[in-house]
């Protein structure tokens, strides 16, 4: 399998455009879905089913509302592929394949399919664009299901192939850190329950994973919330053992908890800026992003799922919003 016109890029490049449209007929209004708990109210945008605000009673937003001078996305969902490929292309049965970075679900408009006052679900299926470039029927049906201070996710991937389908799927999540004013960012930190070291895994200069490198010893569990303090674009993990990542602010207090035992690899990223970025994205994913220890075979990529013809499966995690009124010990 080899890439048409290939060549290096840096991870800020642009890949090839993802396919439009849904499925259906489009609609010149993509609308926006509210699901509202006693303590939350949370937005989903049928854009990419992402979703596209966490407000706490007082009007507190926990999700990062995208900056364009920044990061300008807020919580995409990665599907069917999780990161950057070499060369934007995979291979499947020896046929390459060029698709954008983190695959095209993030920006296409999914259709509903039911909505109550503490749950949505919305869904994608396949198109004649999509199958030139993931050649596979099938549908991810995502449903929000809002209970209190806790936000659930599922994502339901249906194989309507007549043949086995790989794909992978990830989160990238991002929150406000802080969500106080007058508060550094490198006051909060990323904790990781249970945890003390950690190994990431390396990244070449294409964005393309190496093997872990040494183990990090850390300090109650907590991580800063800068990769490039290690010199990665991304901190990339395995699975801590109780599957959970904190977003804790400055006295140690959990604002964010995402529990993600459905997802085998961790994801942890903010824009490399010369100043604080205000955001942090808690990424759960299913499957690692392409590496230097596997072959360029779509089956050969770690953790990547397979479903048989007419199989389906649900991932799923949960963020729970622990709301402090103000930043204070205690």
């Amino acid at each position: 399998c080899t890439a048409p016109g290939s060549s290096w890029r840096s991870c800020k490049n642009k890949a090839p455009p993802a396919p439009g449209g849904s499925g259906r007929k489009k609609r010149s209004l993509i609308m926006i879905h509210t699901l509202k708990s006693d303590y939350l109210t949370v937005q989903i945008n049928e854009k990419g089913a992402q979703l596209w605000s966490i407000r706490t009673e007082d009007g507190t937003e926990y999700l990062w509302q995208g900056d364009p001078d920044i990061w300008a996305r807020r919580a995409p969902i990665l599907f069917p592929f999780i990161a950057r490929l070499r060369e934007n292309t995979y291979c499947l049965d020896g046929q390459p394949y060029a698709i954008s970075t983190h695959g095209f679900a993030r920006d296409m408009v999914f259709s509903l399919v039911e909505q109550g006052e503490d749950h949505i679900s919305l869904q994608l299926t396949d198109t004649p664009e999509t199958r030139k470039v993931y050649p596979f029927s099938f549908s991810l049906t995502v449903t929000y299901t809002l209970e209190g201070n806790r936000l659930k996710k599922c994502h339901r991937v249906e194989n309507r192939s007549d043949k086995d389908m790989y794909y992978e799927l990830g989160a990238h999540d991002g929150f406000r850190a802080p969500v106080e004013p007058g508060v550094p960012m490198s006051s909060w930190s990323i904790r990781l329950p249970g945890v003390e070291r950690v190994q990431f895994y390396g990244m070449d200069e294409s964005c393309t994973l190496t093997p872990k490198g040494d183990a990090i010893t850390l300090e109650d569990g907590k991580l800063p919330l800068t990769p490039s303090t290690y010199g990665l674009d991304t901190m990339v993990l395995d699975r801590p053992p109780r599957a959970t990542a904190q977003l804790v602010d400055g006295w140690g207090h959990p604002r964010v908890t995402v529990e993600f035992p459905d997802f085998d690899y961790l994801g942890l990223w903010t824009a490399d800026k010369p100043f604080d970025t205000g955001y942090v994205c808690i990424e759960p994913w299913s499957s690692l992003p392409d590496a230097t220890f596997v072959g360029r075979e779509l089956s050969q990529k770690a953790g990547v799922r397979r479903l048989a013809p007419g199989q389906s499966e649900e991932l799923s995690y949960l963020t729970t919003i622990n709301h402090r009124e103000k930043e204070e010990k205690g």
